[in-house]
């Protein structure tokens, strides 16, 4: 059935060329002004001051975190009193222990019986207890720190926490990514930007780049470029059962970007054979050969988070309003995310300010979208988002 049919046919349809609606959206920008929050996930210190320039790799701040504790009952696995648990014991708190060295225990019958308990891992002895017979062996800390991830100017300090960077920058969203985040040299793999992106097209040339290219990636080619030790691959999608294999389960509504995959993956269309915007595949030809921040990291429900290639520049910022703060207008450029004309692309002819009824009888706000091929067809609106170009 025909989208366009989905409208009660005994409605009338009134428009207005001066509404808006706001719905989601992915930025395509040339230049702009970034910032980006790096914070410690525990409180730690400092290592910039405002006004600093940073790297994709410089730490920005760090700190110790705790490592895991070990709870054994010594006393029941020696069979000693609780009480007398201090008699046993070989170290004391605070000492140093190593991975099966001896903590507690005795020999008996003149060294004929052994009875002797070994730490289980490297660390050292935080707590004896004879009362409840138990001792607690905590593992070294562990130094976790946050990079700046783009390059940039530090422009404000988290206390304790991290810093606010701030760049010019091109930025790309994608509609779906996997792979945390990396960097690299921007590399455009595919002559064609409609075809696949296949396993032939991934060379030793390309290890630490960002490649980017095709209208879909196949699982090959991904391995491939995991192989070669590329840092990310952008392209139009992806196919759904691939993906699955790729990651050994299937992707659910939680957040993504904590693959431990090596490639970082960000589709910029959707899933399927879909070729890039045009606009996005020429964005990405004027600054081949720069260096880029890519970060798959998604979520699409509550806090929506989308995957994003960065690409640091001198450029002027581009000037204007920010079609996303205003909503969606007559002649604003979207994409179709549901079937089935999902991922289809095209601008914005009217909003209809009254609700429709659709096929489940439920009552919508609608739009009237052209699409790039020069069909007209009438959507809900939660069934498009903007492209911010």
């Amino acid at each position: 059935m025909r989208v366009c049919k989905i409208l009660s046919q005994n409605s009338e349809i009134k428009v207005t060329e001066k509404g808006y609606a706001y719905t989601p959206g992915l930025k395509i920008k040339k230049s702009i002004m970034i910032k980006k929050i790096r914070r410690l996930p525990v409180t730690g210190k400092v290592l910039v001051k405002i006004g600093d320039n940073v790297d994709f790799l410089s730490t920005v701040a760090e700190a110790m975190v705790p490592g895991e504790p070990h709870v054994i009952n010594v006393a029941t696995k020696l069979g000693i009193p609780r009480e007398s648990l201090l008699k046993y014991m070989k170290k004391v708190e605070g000492e140093e222990v190593k991975k099966d060295e001896k903590i507690a225990g005795y020999t008996a019958f003149f060294g004929l019986w052994n009875n002797w308990l070994t730490s289980p891992t490297d660390g050292y002895i935080e707590r004896i207890s004879d009362i409840s017979g138990q001792i607690i062996i905590r593992e070294k800390p562990i130094l976790v720190d946050v990079k700046a991830y783009i390059r940039g100017q530090v422009v404000e300090l988290l206390e304790n926490e991290g810093a606010i960077i701030e760049t010019k920058a091109s930025l790309v969203q994608g509609i779906f990514g996997i792979g945390g985040e990396k960097h690299g040299e921007i590399m455009l793999a595919a002559e064609d930007l409609t075809s696949y992106l296949t396993e032939d097209l991934i060379t030793s040339n390309c290890k630490g780049k960002i490649i980017v290219g095709g209208a879909c990636v196949t699982k090959d080619a991904f391995l491939k470029a995991v192989e070669m030790g590329v840092s990310g691959i952008v392209t139009g999608g992806i196919n759904d059962i691939e993906l699955k294999e790729l990651l050994g389960y299937e992707i659910g509504v939680a957040i993504t970007g904590q693959e431990d995959i090596g490639t970082t993956l960000i589709i910029t269309e959707g899933f399927g054979e879909i070729s890039m915007n045009p606009k996005t595949i020429e964005l990405f030809k004027y600054f081949e050969g720069k260096i880029a921040a890519i970060n798959g990291t998604t979520q699409i429900r509550a806090g929506v988070m989308r995957p994003e290639i960065i690409i640091p520049h001198e450029l002027e910022v581009e000037k204007g309003v920010d079609e996303l703060s205003g909503g969606m207008i007559k002649g604003t450029p979207i994409r179709v995310i549901n079937e089935p004309y999902f991922g289809a692309l095209g601008r914005v002819v009217s909003l209809p300010v009254e609700l429709q009824k659709i096929k489940t009888e439920s009552k919508v706000r609608v739009v009237e979208i052209e699409l790039d091929e020069g069909k007209r067809i009438i959507l809900p609106r939660a069934n498009v988002e903007i492209i911010e170009t």
